[in-house]
């Protein structure tokens, strides 16, 4: 579903991405681990295709990125650390908005926006102005906005943050539900608990560089994931 082969972006001297190759196959949660500057957010939008990159191929289901990125970006969703909605939207006419933009007709949006927003108790803010929504029930916003034309491939950075347990857990439904159907989920994350309970596969990254990777056992071993992170870590 997300090949990634021999990616490398660099800023001025410095190599954010150095070399990094991840094959993601459908139905697996892989989650993507590393301290702050490591080169997750940099890998999440090379492979979104809103950030350009020095060297390497990427495809989504088997379409190039470089050269149909149309083609690729219909059949997925990314969802930033930091949400940047229109908050002069109301939710309703943002959410309609990002279904117009992926050709989702009504009826099919409707049932849609109607059961996510359901499921986070965001239907009766729906009407009100994003600029008056918390951090949190924009994060939901967002996250209902990604899943609206059912992707195949979701990337998200860090999208535990700001949600509340209830609707922390309710994503975790959502990811299994969308694997179940085939699809892909690759996602950044400093909850090392999350990432053991909830991944398939895990990759750890240091400095731009692919310093593990492989399911949760490959790459744990006997120990726990928090252990072998900080392991790595303080190698140099």
């Amino acid at each position: 579903m997300l090949k990634i082969d021999h990616l490398t972006k660099t800023f001025g001297d410095k190599a954010a991405v150095d070399n990094l190759s991840l094959h993601i196959v459908p139905g697996e949660i892989y989650g993507f681990i590393g301290h702050n500057g490591a080169g997750k957010s940099t890998t999440l939008k090379s492979a979104a295709g809103i950030q350009q990159f020095d060297s390497g191929e990427i495809t989504i289901g088997g379409i190039s990125l470089k050269n149909d990125p149309i083609a690729c970006k219909r059949i997925m969703a990314y969802i930033p650390d930091n949400p940047d909605l229109y908050e002069y939207m109301t939710g309703i006419r943002y959410l309609n908005f990002i279904a117009d933009v992926f050709g989702v007709d009504a009826d099919t949006r409707s049932a849609r926006i109607r059961d996510y927003a359901d499921r986070f108790q965001l239907t009766n803010d729906l009407a009100q102005p994003i600029a008056a929504y918390s951090h949190g029930m924009k994060q939901k916003l967002a996250l209902i906005s990604a899943w609206i034309h059912e992707p195949k491939l979701i990337l998200m950075d860090e999208p535990f943050v700001g949600l509340d347990p209830v609707a922390s857990h309710l994503l975790k439904e959502m990811m299994h539900e969308l694997c179940g159907r085939g699809g892909a989920i690759f996602f950044s994350t400093h909850v090392l608990e999350v990432a053991e309970k909830l991944c398939d596969k895990v990759a750890i990254i240091k400095q731009g560089r692919l310093i593990r990777s492989g399911t949760m056992e490959e790459v744990r071993g006997d120990d726990s994931l928090e252990e072998v992170f900080l392991e790595l870590e303080a190698e140099k």
